[in-house]
C-alpha cells in the first residue's frame, strides 16, 4: 500500500516548504537564515570542515532534512564517504559518551551525596568507576570512544573541533570542558573552537525550523 502524506511524516519534497515560514515570521525568518550562513560560511574554518561538524550536529539532533541537506553540502565541499563516516562517528562517541559522563551524577545520586553542587570538575572523576561495576562493558565504550578521536582521514585536530560542537548540541559540560581544552592541545585556535559552536548552534536550532515544514504538513490538514 502507498503511503498517504499523513502517513509519510518525512520525504525530501516536504523540505521544500520551509520558504513558507517567511511569509508568516519574516523578521525572524531573515535574521535567523543570515545567522545560520554566516555561522557555515568560510572563517578561521574551511567550508568543508564546518559542513563536516554540521553532518556530526545533525545526527545528534535526529534531523533527517538536516542529514540529507548537509551530507550533500559535505560532499560538494569535497569531503569524501569516509571523511563523513568519521565525523558521524565522533558525533556517535560524544552523544553516548555525554550519558556515560553524566553517570557520575547517577553514582553521587546512587551514593546521597549530600552535595548542593550538582555539577563540578572534580565529580568527573569518579567515571572510573563504571569500569569496576560493569568492566567488560566499560572498557568497550572507552575502545571506541579513544578510536573515534583518533587521526584517520580527518586530523586529530578536526575530530576534536567537532567533538566540541557535538558537546555544545549534547550539553554535556564535562565533554565540553574535556574536548575544549583537548582541541587546544591539538592545535585549534579560539576562533577555531568559537566557529564550531556556532556551527552547532545553527544546526540545533536549525533541526527546529526544519522540522517546521512538519508543523505546516499537520496545520493544513487539521
Amino acid at each position: 500500500m502507498s503511503l498517504t502524506k499523513t502517513d509519510s511524516l518525512y520525504q525530501k519534497s516536504y523540505f521544500n516548504r520551509i520558504t513558507e515560514l517567511k511569509e508568516y515570521a519574516p523578521e525572524a525568518f531573515q535574521t535567523f537564515f543570515a545567522f545560520n550562513d554566516k555561522a557555515l560560511a568560510e572563517g578561521e574554518l574551511s567550508v568543508k570542515l564546518k559542513e563536516l561538524i554540521a553532518v556530526a550536529v545533525a545526527h545528534i539532533t535526529g534531523c533527517p532534512y538536516c542529514i540529507d541537506l548537509h551530507v550533500g553540502n559535505a560532499k560538494k565541499n569535497n569531503a569524501d564517504k569516509e571523511e563523513v563516516t568519521e565525523a558521524i562517528f565522533v558525533a556517535t562517541a560524544l552523544k553516548a559518551g555525554s550519558a556515560v559522563a553524566h553517570g557520575v551524577n547517577a553514582l553521587n545520586a546512587f551514593d546521597e551525596e549530600e552535595k548542593d553542587e550538582l555539577y563540578k570538575a572534580s565529580y568527573f572523576n569518579r567515571l572510573t568507576e563504571f569500569g569496576d561495576i560493569d568492566a567488560d562493558t566499560f572498557k568497550a565504550f572507552a575502545a571506541f570512544d579513544h578510536k573515534s578521536i583518533k587521526a584517520g582521514k580527518l586530523t586529530e585536530k578536526e575530530k576534536e573541533l567537532i567533538a566540541v560542537a557535538s558537546a555544545h548540541t549534547t550539553g554535556c559540560p564535562y565533554c565540553i570542558d574535556l574536548h575544549t581544552k583537548n582541541a587546544k592541545k591539538t592545535g585549534s585556535s579560539l576562533e577555531e573552537i568559537s566557529e564550531a559552536i556556532f556551527v552547532a548552534a545553527a544546526l540545533k536550532a536549525g533541526s527546529a525550523v526544519a522540522h517546521s515544514v512538519n508543523a505546516l504538513n499537520a496545520f493544513d490538514e487539521s
